[in-house]
């Protein structure tokens, strides 16, 4: 697709884009699960509470060895979760894994 070709020749623009929407995505799973930064930070033990505000904002990525303890604290399995970064950290795998264009669902939203 056009956005997988722009991101693979790495236009910064389209994947700090990206990233800002992962962020809102994220932040929606955490108010929805009923967390605040400061709660989350505890809970996936990241060094800092503002880690949490860098990831929502599109300036951090969820490091892969804490995706199965974000999951479960926000409220889903490992596999959905990775999932559903994979559309913002790396369109091109979702869209070869999944075959589809990454879209966000209403559920999601």
């Amino acid at each position: 697709t056009m956005l997988a070709g722009n991101i693979q020749r790495g236009d910064d623009i389209a994947m700090q884009q990206l990233r800002r929407e992962g962020g809102i995505w994220l932040k929606n799973l955490r108010e929805k699960a009923g967390h605040t930064q400061r709660s989350l930070a505890a809970v996936v033990a990241a060094d800092y509470y503002t880690f949490i505000s860098q990831i929502e904002n599109g300036r951090g990525r969820v490091p892969p060895e804490k995706y199965a303890l974000w999951a479960v604290t926000l409220g889903l399995e490992p596999r959905d979760f990775l999932r559903g970064l994979m559309r913002f950290y790396d369109p091109i795998s979702y869209e070869i894994l999944f075959g589809d264009t990454p879209k966000p669902t209403a559920l999601e939203k």
